[in-house]
């Protein structure tokens, strides 16, 4: 359903005969999927950026394995469960499907990696930019409407026009680390759930460093048809 909704964990005949029944409650008239669960995997993806001439490109990735409810609560990049030569792999995979579906602007390829076997299964491709984007330009120092400035990225001279093969060439390993977390109206009493009510107060200073925003402000509030997020905040670092 979208958002970590309708989704259960089924260990025998009788789990999944109960959730079932609460699936087809949860999200009406959708269709229904049973999958296999694997165990300790991690949601890694790779965000590209295709353009009107075929072209495609990886500005590395972040790993949102961090969820509660199926949901993302931490972005970080680049992530460093993967191996490089494999994340390499990742983003390589990545950038032949968004060339051969012609595919134009930014989106994410999204994997599911097993970090015990170095392998990765494609989840989907995001045709969006996402709300965590801001980790892929803290860690490239890429504005994402300011494209040109992937030639720095690559370490090229950006007063020449020489091509670069984005599937063969590498671009500079980013030196900085960066972590979102979501800011979400949550009743810990009740294992987290998503709550509701009014807010007295969101005190909160960016600084170079940490910076984030936030939909609701002082005296306001988040109501029960609302998604639990009303913030996120970014922070950047040398690790």
């Amino acid at each position: 359903g979208g958002g970590g909704k309708g989704i259960r964990i089924s260990a025998d005949e009788q789990q999944l005969r109960t959730n079932f029944e609460q699936v087809k409650a949860e999200v009406p008239g959708s269709p229904m999927f049973m999958m296999q669960l694997c165990t300790q995997a991690r949601h890694l993806e790779v965000q590209i950026v295709g353009d009107e001439y075929g072209n495609a490109i990886a500005l590395n990735g972040r790993d949102c394995s961090t969820q509660r409810r199926f949901q993302k609560i931490f972005e970080e990049g680049p992530p460093t469960i993967a191996k490089p030569e494999i994340f390499r792999e990742m983003e390589k995979a990545a950038q032949r499907l968004t060339k051969n579906i012609g595919y134009i602007g930014a989106g994410t390829v999204e994997y599911l990696y097993n970090a015990a076997t170095d392998k990765y299964f494609f989840l989907e491709l995001n045709p969006r930019l996402q709300v965590e984007h801001p980790v892929t330009e803290g860690i490239t120092g890429i504005p994402l409407e300011r494209i040109p400035e992937i030639r720095t990225f690559y370490g090229r001279d950006t007063e020449t026009t020489d091509s670069i093969d984005f599937m063969e060439e590498d671009y500079i390993l980013p030196q900085t680390h960066v972590i979102a977390a979501r800011i979400t109206a949550e009743n810990p009493d009740e294992g987290f759930k998503p709550t509701s009510g009014g807010i007295e107060r969101v005190q909160f200073q960016s600084t170079p460093n940490v910076w984030g925003y936030f939909s609701v402000g002082t005296n306001g509030g988040v109501h029960e048809f609302a998604d639990s997020q009303f913030g996120h905040i970014f922070a950047s670092g040398k690790t």
